[in-house]
């Protein structure tokens, strides 16, 4: 089974075509899931810091 360069290419425009319509949900803010992933990083940093400590 042999594909061609422009039928793959076709295959992948289409694709992300189909990703436009439907690729965010509604629920899902982008402040509240950066605010999130900071929160999360800083109490790893945190627990990271404190484990870390010369004695």
């Amino acid at each position: 089974m042999k594909m061609s360069l422009t039928g793959t290419a076709a295959n992948l425009v289409t694709l992300a075509e189909g990703a436009e319509h439907g690729g965010n949900h509604e629920s899902l803010s982008p402040y509240v899931t950066g605010i999130g992933a900071f929160v999360a990083l800083m109490l790893l940093l945190w627990i990271t810091t404190r484990f870390n400590r010369d004695r």
